[in-house]
């Protein structure tokens, strides 16, 4: 009886070719749960029962009615047990029920040789415990040398009245000291009806990475067709790996995918190759690629080595090709090579920083490189020494722009101070920029440019609380408000040119930033008081259901830098609200009003309603005034409902108010029962291509419909590891 805890082990892979079948609906087939096997007994002991029991010492023993016979790990009934000493085997009979933590069998038959280590059920109804996955087998024969051997067996996660798919196989093998197993002559059946069969394959039966097919994708849309990937993965070694995918597309023809990755102790990264050798649906048949290398490491102690670098053939290969790393409306792909260094007190970052840009847009210009130092120190009294430096060389790939060395220093005195209740800061600082410019012919600009500005900063707040209530109930109700006085000088900076820099919009956190631009080129000259203040109720449970946060910028002197000039004598006043309104409703949203006009200059609205994890319903807004010299407003919604038990929509709606018209529309039907689903899936979104000039088209659109068809729990999560790479020989 010692050999069937010999047994577990192998049991085992009958779980692990089930995992993620947990997650059925409550009307589903119900797995069991594992047994109970506590009990005084220690490895190697048996306990048996019975209601009539006859030994013959050295000889046999048998036992009749109820036969209970426990061990640690495992426990066996039966009508009728016969021990027989001299050959070493046991053998059980009528009705026989084997049940482990994993696996619970039912049999007329169970033949256990000690000698051998070699149990054998016969004409056998299994069911996995705590997960779904139940079947039939003829024979199982599990050996501790040959490991579990299944003999015409099947396997479905469906109930048992309506089994609407089912594995059927003449031979499964699982070999002790093997990572994969061995299916022979599996047939997949649809109802009655077999769709599928593969005379040979291996599955994975632990966590180790494999090669093999992993699952393929379907999918059809105006721009590619039908559009059919199937990746092959290959597992080099441990740490590397290689997922190459053929992708065959009716409209464009056979493009090849590869996806490298990487991890050591200290560096990671992937690589991505995409190549189509000829586009048909092009004039020219032209090739078309995307590469991208992702890199990131340690050096050392304190360095650490980052890359992205990504390119691609043309502005229309996100468009027409889709990309996993970018989406239609991006304009620049990242071209970035870093090498940084941290410690305590400071931290030095040198990179080239380059753009691949896409369509008609201004060129970015490229920094190459750009070093950076961050010092701090404490210096006494709580007070700080900070310096902020940069080094950088930026160039343009357009042959008439403006080059220019960029070096800047900023030394900064401050003294922070922070408990529960308020928070201090005030920090004077000096900024010193140096330029050396070139190619400045018939420009506003100067070769050698030094600018030396000063700048002082006060910062304060206190946050003040109450016992109140909230719609009833017992809360804790917050006034926070906040002050900060703003002085930078002034200097002309028009002798400069724009690298690195452009204007900031200022939502409430933006107000009290002190700075108008990103980059170093226009530093606005500043005197200036910004009031804020933030309420919030707060629940008994420490959830915060409701906070409004208001703030403005009131200006004591006109902006001479010209970049940063305005009209009023304040910034519009900036709002953000969020609510939530009993547990179904959330409100979040944000706009900024202009005070003089009373007009707003750009708001957004999220209104959410959740009433289960399945049934959720958002409406949004968005509205920007003036966006280059265009208007935007756009509605949009997104919902997701269950329609009955086994049905759920899903859909998504964008319109442009400002052209009334749809830009994006999307839904989907899916039907999903205990053991398969279906998903139907519709959308119609602005194909944003650019046309020879690299303009970009605001008026065409691309529209697909896709299918998708899985036995639920199996073919990607299920019995033979499709979550995992699996070998078809």
């Amino acid at each position: 009886m010692s050999s069937i805890q010999n047994k577990q082990c192998l049991l085992i892979c009958l779980l692990l070719m089930t995992t993620g079948l947990a997650d059925a609906q409550e009307a589903c087939f119900v797995p069991l749960v594992g047994p109970n096997f506590k009990n005084s007994l220690v490895e190697g002991q048996i306990q048996v029962k019975s209601e009539y029991s006859e030994i013959n010492q050295d000889t046999f023993a048998q036992f009749k009615g109820k036969v209970e016979i426990d061990s640690i790990h495992a426990r066996i009934k039966a009508d009728d047990a016969l021990l027989n000493s001299q050959t070493q085997t046991l053998s059980a009979t009528g009705n026989v029920s084997f049940q482990d933590n994993n696996i619970t069998v039912s049999s007329q038959n169970v033949q256990l040789n000690r000698l051998s280590n070699e149990l054998l059920i016969e004409g056998s109804l299994y069911q996995l415990n705590n997960v779904q996955g139940h079947g039939k087998a003829d024979k199982i024969s599990l050996g501790e040398s040959t490991g579990i051997n299944l003999i015409e067996s099947s396997f479905t996660t469906c109930p048992v009245d309506d089994e609407v798919w089912r594995i059927q196989a003449s031979n499964i093998e699982i070999t002790p000291n093997q990572s994969r197993g061995v299916v022979k002559h599996a047939r997949f059946y649809i109802k009655d009806v077999p769709v599928l069969y593969l005379p040979y394959f291996s599955f994975p039966i632990n966590d180790q990475r494999q090669s093999g097919i992993l699952y393929p994708s379907i999918s059809s849309n105006s721009s590619t067709g039908v559009s059919i990937e199937q990746p092959v993965y290959w597992n080099i070694a441990p740490n590397y790996d290689l997922t190459f995918t053929p992708r065959l597309m009716t409209d464009r023809g056979l493009q090849l995918k590869t996806e490298f990755r990487y991890l050591t102790q200290q560096h990671s990264g992937q690589a991505n190759v995409e190549y189509l050798p000829n586009d048909q649906d092009l004039n020219d048949n032209s090739e078309r690629y995307f590469y991208r290398l992702v890199h990131s490491g340690q050096v050392g102690q304190n360095w650490r080595v980052n890359a992205d670098i990504n390119g691609l053939s043309d502005d229309n290969y996100i468009v027409d090709l889709g990309s996993d790393y970018y989406n239609r409306a991006d304009t620049h792909l990242y071209k970035t090579l870093g090498l940084s260094y941290f410690s305590q007190k400071l931290d030095v970052t040198a990179q080239f920083r380059d753009f691949e840009v896409l369509g008609d847009h201004p060129d970015s210009y490229r920094a190459l490189p750009e070093v950076r130092l961050n010092y701090l120190t404490p210096i006494g009294l709580g007070a700080e020494f900070q310096i902020h430096s940069e080094l950088a060389y930026f160039e343009n790939s357009e042959t008439d722009s403006p080059t220019a060395t960029r070096f800047h220093i900023a030394p900064t005195v401050r003294y922070p101070f922070q408990n529960q209740w308020s928070e201090f800061l005030a920090e004077a600082t000096v900024l010193h920029t140096r330029y050396k410019q070139k190619n400045i012919q018939n420009l506003a600009l100067e070769e050698d440019v030094s600018r030396t500005l000063g700048q002082a900063k006060i910062f304060g707040s206190l946050a003040f609380e109450r016992a109140a209530t909230w719609f009833g109930a017992q809360a804790t109700h917050t006034f926070e408000p906040k002050i900060q006085y703003l002085y930078t000088s002034f200097k002309d900076q028009s002798n400069i040119g724009q690298y690195d820099t452009t204007r900031l919009f200022n939502d409430f956190s933006g107000l009290f930033r002190g700075q108008e631009f990103t980059g170093l080129d226009r530093i606005s000259d500043n005197n200036q008081i910004t009031l804020g203040m933030t309420s919030r109720f707060i629940d008994k449970n420490n959830q915060e259901r409701f906070k409004l946060s208001l703030g403005q910028i009131f200006y004591l002197e006109d902006n001479q830098v010209l970049d940063a000039t305005k009209d009023d004598d304040r910034s519009a006043l900036a709002a953000e609200l969020d609510w939530q309104i009993g547990s179904k409703w959330y409100v979040h949203t944000q706009a900024q009003v202009s005070t003089v006009t009373d007009k707003i200059e750009r708001s957004s609205l999220s209104l959410e309603y959740q009433l289960a994890k399945n049934k959720i319903m958002q409406i949004n807004h968005r509205y920007v005034r003036d966006l280059s010299a265009e208007k935007i407003s756009q509605v949009g919604i997104t919902a997701s409902w269950p329609l009955s038990t086994n049905w759920q929509w899903v859909g998504r709606w964008y319109h442009d108010l400002e052209r009334n018209r749809t830009v994006e529309s999307y839904a989907g039907l899916q039907y999903e029962s205990c053991c398969w689903t279906v998903s139907l899936v519709a959308q119609r979104n602005l194909s944003n291509r650019f046309d020879v000039n690299g303009a970009q088209s605001t008026n065409e659109f691309e529209s697909g419909f896709h299918v998708y068809f899985t036995t639920r729990n199996l073919l990607r999560e299920g019995l033979f590891g499709y979550r995992r790479p699996y070998l078809l020989n």
